[in-house]
């Protein structure tokens, strides 16, 4: 058993094996791995005894279970229409500008992927952006690259 089903079958065990456990499951993978790939997915199918296309369009579904490689650090930008108003789009290019990646891009040293997520539930302090599992609000271009710095120093 190689480490990824040894992983799969440790939260089935932990979690149950029902379909309304899959969530739980692909979430302890996320945390422990960062994404699902899609070797995973099967895996997490076969141990849980689901079809595989119920996981893959379980991952898709949510913004939260990422299927495809990403950064140390990822950054979820709110994209709904209050943040937008408050300033969302200032603030996209002050991250594109100082990490020289676009939305849904890793840096080349794969330590800040930025996304664009639907509402992070923090509209009355908008605009509101993650990472990982830090939330920031009322975030200026300012106050964006004073928060990156932070990141950057952390990760030399």
């Amino acid at each position: 058993m190689n480490p990824i089903q040894s992983l799969i079958k440790d939260l089935a065990d932990q979690y149950g094996r029902k379909r309304e456990n899959l969530l739980p499951v692909m979430q302890g993978v996320v945390q422990k791995e960062k994404y699902l790939s899609e070797y995973t997915m099967i895996e997490i199918a076969r141990e849980m005894d689901i079809p595989a296309a119920e996981v893959f369009g379980t991952a898709t579904f949510y913004s939260f279970l990422e299927t495809k490689p990403a950064g140390q650090f990822i950054i979820r930008v709110c994209k709904t229409i209050t943040c937008a108003m408050k300033g969302k789009n200032q603030l996209l290019f002050a991250i594109q500008d100082m990490l020289k990646i676009k939305i849904g891009e890793t840096t080349p040293d794969n330590k800040f992927t930025l996304l664009e997520t639907n509402c992070l539930g923090w509209c009355h302090k908008a605009p509101a952006m993650l990472i990982n599992d830090d939330v920031y609000t009322e975030v200026t271009p300012e106050k964006v690259r004073e928060i990156l710095t932070g990141y950057i120093k952390e990760t030399n």
